[in-house]
């Protein structure tokens, strides 16, 4: 356990990400997709759903023992906030109510926010189009670990603790790499998380509060749904910095394992990504892709050719903002 990685800095390229390329041979041969880009009429009443079914739980976890609440919130309510965290995720590019009514759809991410416990949608939709726009740029994608948790977190048990501490690495991270001004969204954002937290306080108790926000922090970190943070862009083939996931999982996440297909089509909502591999499979069969999130997560901790250094890194030229 205490064996060090065989990486010592990140994986420097000078192309550029391979998405917008392939976006664009894919649509000159199947002009069709973009018939699939657009709303999801049916994402804001399975992201209602869930968040009912969370204040339903609030209401039922508060007479438990504490060993029960945590039990509940690691192998339930945590996965439904993990799930949340996706939703928000596709809501970011305004699959909710589309284009034409963004600010809808930064609403109702707020209130698909409300059982995570902490305000985080507003925050998400700032940082994630960079990654989107600049995946892999160095001091701009905040999805890419520092050279402190490259350095530091080398070993099989080093890489356990960073796993559990994933949540914190997220939260932080952005503030360090590329940290950017407070907006009035967010301000509201947190406003009205911590008012509903308060809420849930008062006609729930302390153990509600702490189902939801410890289920958050759990199942963002030490998880099999967790995987998906490594395998999403984590390099275990050298020269691919994407793979994609078509597992059962997917059923809980918004098939965000489609991610080779979400990077090219950022704007088709996840339902409908099984959809684009249907359609364009020639592109993406011959890719390599990952059959377990769980066994990523076993890869990561134990493999020494992979871990927080294990990321395709390159220097960006900025864009004009939308």
């Amino acid at each position: 356990m205490g064996r060090k990685s065989a990486r010592n800095d990140f994986e420097w390229v000078y192309t550029d990400q391979p998405h917008t390329s392939r976006r664009k041979e894919i649509i000159a041969k199947y002009p069709q997709i973009k018939a699939l880009m657009g709303a999801d009429p049916q994402l804001k009443w399975i992201v209602s759903a869930m968040v009912l079914t969370q204040l339903l739980a609030c209401y039922l976890v508060r007479t438990l023992s504490w060993k029960w609440v945590i039990f509940w919130a690691y192998a339930f309510g945590g996965c439904i906030n993990h799930s949340l965290t996706l939703a928000i995720h596709d809501i970011s590019h305004n699959v909710a109510f589309g284009n034409k009514h963004a600010r809808w759809n930064r609403w109702f991410a707020m209130f698909a926010n409300l059982p995570i416990g902490m305000p985080y949608s507003a925050s998400f939709k700032k940082y994630h189009i960079d990654h989107h726009r600049y995946l892999g740029g160095h001091g701009l994608d905040v999805d890419i670990a520092t050279d402190l948790e490259g350095w530091f977190f080398c070993s099989p048990l080093r890489k356990l603790l960073w796993l559990f501490l994933q949540p914190l690495f997220y939260a932080l991270r952005p503030l360090y790499v590329n940290p950017k001004p407070v907006t009035r969204l967010e301000m509201l954002n947190a406003v009205v998380q911590f008012a509903a937290d308060l809420l849930i306080y008062y006609l729930c108790g302390l153990k509600a509060v702490v189902y939801l926000v410890a289920g958050s922090i759990l199942c963002m970190g030490l998880h099999p749904i967790s995987g998906h943070f490594i395998a999403e862009h984590y390099m275990f083939l050298k020269g691919h910095e994407t793979y994609s996931y078509y597992g059962v999982l997917n059923l809980l996440t918004f098939n965000v394992g489609y991610h080779m297909e979400h990077h090219d089509f950022p704007s088709i909502p996840g339902s409908k990504l099984p959809e684009v591999k249907k359609i364009a499979a020639e592109f993406y069969d011959h890719l390599p892709q990952h059959t377990s999130w769980v066994h990523v997560l076993w890869d990561f901790v134990f493999d020494d050719s992979i871990g927080p250094y294990a990321r395709v890194k390159r220097h960006c030229r900025l864009v004009a903002q939308d």
